[in-house]
């Protein structure tokens, strides 16, 4: 019997292993038949089952008796709140709020639910009644917007019938008395605030001050703050343990978790979320959650489409267990029982569609895009409100099934360590592989223009993937910039990396956008209050190590801005003080001012330093009228505007060429966003340029570029290293450029549109246009925006057409995915 029981024990366990290979192969098998290739060239293989939610989901909320959760929904289009069953995985009730923000929060006995108002300035609160959620009072602080208060994170004191909630405009903690609706103490904590959260005793508040770097501690019987405790970069949400001895402070500006010892006061660890150690933002840590036994802690990667899971058993020596991957942009996630719930912001793709692509064979799929036909006529679906947010609800997994998911978020993600010294290439080619390699490029010219899809401007060029139906500023009004396309290379498969211009100016000069910037810009993009934040002119929505400009001070390379992050002749960064801006440049907030006006600006400041060999080796210029004023009565014309713009491309190109140092000189134009239009395609593709000498001639480049792909090409001709994990990752454009230069100088092609051309025409287009704010950067609504132009352009009676997708799906290499 001795001898038999082993054996059997071995067969036992040979049956287990099998079975084990065999689960893993068909989980395998089924995380592969769920990827898609998002269009900023990340990945998804999204793990466990998933429900639909609302508009960019920021939080989670589960009641004491893990019976009951909700999920807010803070995007720019409709805002809501839904009531879930965990258990079932089921919706059991959702309502829309007109403004929300963050902060949501169950009472004791899960009978009443607190939620953020946003900028109403108020709390509203549910009552739970037959599982569904029923408005029954609201909590005001004050006024709501202008008023500058918009309440984030939520506490409730039951015993005490206290509420405890933190601001982001403000900067304050108000604690409310639940039985009088008054509020019974306001404290100043000189920061932007994101969340807060009661010790288990009561006796004590932490707060995380998003813009301070800072958790707060509030002694809640003395009503004072006590002391501060310093963490890292845009600290937001905090998980306290059971007994109270631990606080873990997600860092979303530095791939982080802060872990603080509460008695000593101090951090006594730093867990590195990201997927590698040390590496530049663009993990964005932003959510966390604990298992039910304490010795898991599970962090949401907003941009790293994961969570990242760490031991947390024995405190001070955490060590990570793996990955797995999730929908795009984790927002937050929750423990219940023995399953994870994850808010995913964006869902699953970039597609109209909220029930995604429908299957695509494997033998359509590529590394580039695939079209997909879906256009309904209805009114233009707006990139704001595209993303249709997701809940993915994943079983606790075993070592192996975690190690099959780590893998899947590495093959995922096209950032790696080496990535960051060394860039996708070819030998000789003008764009070195290596950071500090030599290139025959030496001056950088990079323009920024606004808001324009591939298909508005360059649908009707046959030799790209274009939809000449949805092509409203054509060759007729962009000569020159098909001209370039034709004589240099078009690109026909760019992506933008933002989604407006709150987060694209930010994206477009630093590779990257912030936690702040991308879950605060739809409030104000969506009329519900708040204002456009990016561009330098608000700390908390820099990221900690800045802009390009900031990157070529530290190497030593010389720069100048014109009109970009300037205001009234004022830069809004140190790195942009007086001597790398042109003063008499006339910025974007002046907006009747011509882009032709502004490139005979740039020329007589080029043309002095050219004199004196004193051009700088990096240019950042603005160029923006092609965003058009609409059709209000008065205004230049939409087409007046984007013929300017062209024109002013044409001219300012055309001088680079006829200069000096041309043989030198490499011209970079893309969109900040592509937000204002239809693409047959994505909401994401957009019209780019590279022009110079040693850029390809009669070219067409196929190859899926991103905005990120863009900076990491000039940061090689500058010997600049990646300024987040988006441009370290990011293909460079070096398939456009040659060994072999042609400097033949570029003649521009005279606008045959009357640059000064007014509207005139009482329309309703124009009726509405007359309302809107043009003086900066999206403070008009652009999905009405968007409307207008397609109806004044088109006619009042058009049908606005939705904008099609692509599958943005591809098969990783065998090669890679065994590594």
């Amino acid at each position: 019997m001795r001898n038999i029981l082993p054996c059997f024990l071995l067969f036992i366990a040979s049956l287990s292993w099998a079975q084990s290979r065999v689960d893993v192969k068909k989980l395998d098998a089924g995380l592969e038949s769920r990827r898609v290739l998002l269009p900023n060239g990340w990945s998804l293989t999204p793990a466990g089952r998933s429900l639909e939610v609302g508009d960019l989901p920021l939080n989670i909320a589960v009641s004491a008796s893990g019976l009951l959760m909700a999920v807010t929904n803070n995007g720019q289009g409709t805002q809501s709140i839904q009531l879930i069953d965990p258990k079932r995985e089921t919706v059991l009730h959702s309502v829309e709020i007109p403004r929300s923000f963050y902060g949501l929060k169950f009472s004791g006995d899960g009978k009443m639910l607190y939620a953020s108002g946003g900028n109403s300035n108020q709390i509203l609160c549910y009552a739970i009644t037959n599982q569904q959620l029923v408005l029954t009072d609201s909590l005001r602080l004050g006024d709501p917007w202008p008023t500058k208060i918009s309440p984030v994170g939520i506490e409730v004191d039951d015993a005490r019938h206290l509420l405890y909630v933190v601001t982001k405009e403000s900067n304050s903690l108000y604690v409310v008395d639940l039985l009088t609706k008054a509020i019974v103490h306001q404290e100043k904590l000189g920061h932007e605030c994101y969340t807060c959260v009661l010790s288990p005793n009561r006796k004590e508040l932490y707060i995380s001050l998003w813009g301070g770097k800072k958790v707060a501690i509030f002694d809640t019987q003395a009503r004072r703050l006590t002391t501060t405790i310093p963490v890292s970069y845009n600290p937001n949400e905090l998980v306290i343990n059971k007994k109270g001895t631990l606080i873990y402070v997600a860092n979303a500006g530095d791939n982080s978790v802060s872990v603080i010892d509460v008695k000593a006061r101090k951090v006594i660890e730093v867990l590195d979320a990201a997927l590698y150690p040390n590496s530049p933002v663009g993990s964005m840590t932003n959510g966390l959650a604990l298992a039910k036994d304490e010795r898991t802690l599970y962090i949401a990667n907003a941009d790293n489409n994961c969570l990242a899971v760490f031991d947390v058993t024995v405190p001070g020596k955490s060590a990570s267990k793996g990955f797995i991957p999730v929908g795009w942009f984790p927002t937050s996630v929750r423990v219940v029982d023995k399953r994870m719930f994850v808010t995913n912001g964006k869902g699953f793709t970039s597609f109209a569609n909220p029930l995604g692509p429908q299957p695509i064979s494997r033998e359509v799929r590529s590394e580039t895009h695939v079209g997909e036909a879906q256009r309904p006529n209805s009114r233009l679906q707006y990139i704001g409100a595209l993303m249709k947010g997701t809940m993915s609800i994943i079983d606790e997994p075993t070592e192996t099934t975690l190690a099959l998911y780590a893998k899947k978020v590495y093959a995922n993600t096209p950032y790696n360590k080496t990535k960051e010294l060394t860039a996708d290439g070819e030998p000789g080619n003008p764009i070195p592989t290596k950071v500090g390699a030599p290139s025959p490029i030496r001056y950088v010219f990079y323009v920024l223009k606004e808001n324009r899809t591939y298909d508005q401007v360059f649908g009707d060029i046959k030799e790209g993937n274009g939809d000449s139906t949805l092509c409203l500023f054509g060759e007729k009004y962009t000569p020159n910039q098909h001209k370039l396309a034709r004589e240099f290379v078009l690109l026909d498969n760019f992506y933008v990396d933002a989604e407006v211009s709150a987060d694209g100016h930010n994206w477009s000069m630093a590779a990257h956008a912030n936690d702040y910037l991308e879950k605060t810009w739809v409030a104000g993009y969506s009329r519900r209050g708040g204002v456009t934040e990016g561009m330098g002119r608000r700390a908390i929505a820099n990221d900690k190590d800045g802009y390009i400009w900031d990157f070529c001070q530290r190497k030593g390379v010389s720069y100048r801005s014109y009109g970009v992050f300037v205001d009234k002749d004022k830069g809004n960064i140190p790195a942009l003080d007086a001597a790398h801006v042109c003063r008499n440049f006339t910025t974007f907030y002046v907006n009747k001012t011509k882009d032709t006006t502004r490139v005979n600006q740039w020329q007589r400041d080029f043309d002095s330093l050219l004199v004196v060999n004193a051009v700088p080796r990096f240019s950042t210029i603005r160029l923006g009228n092609d965003h058009t004023h609409g059709l209000a009565v008065g205004q230049m014309t939409p087409y007046a505007c984007v013929a300017d713009n062209d024109l002013a491309v044409g001219m300012l190109v055309e001088h680079i060429s006829k200069s000096k140092i041309w043989n030198e000189s490499a011209i970079f134009i893309l969109e900040d966003d592509a937000q204002n239009g239809p693409d047959h395609v994505d909401a994401h593709r957009s019209n780019a340029l590279v022009i110079g000498p040693y850029v390809k001639r009669r070219s067409v480049d196929h190859t899926m570029y991103s905005t990120s792909g863009m900076l990491r090409t000039m940061e090689l001709i500058l010997g600049l290293p990646p300024m987040s994990q988006y441009d370290a990752g990011a293909t460079p454009l070096f398939r456009s450029f040659t060994s072999t230069p042609d400097a033949s100088p570029y003649r521009s092609v005279p606008s045959n549109i009357n640059l000064d051309a007014l509207n005139t025409a009482h329309t309703p287009s124009a009726k509405k246009s007359e309302s809107l704010d043009f003086s900066d950067a999206d403070r008009i609504d652009d999905n009405l925006f968007n409307e207008i132009l397609w109806k004044g352009l088109r006619g009042e009676a058009a049908l606005v057409p939705a904008p099609r997708r692509g599958a943005f799906v591809r098969i990783m290499n065998k090669e890679r995915d065994d590594d």
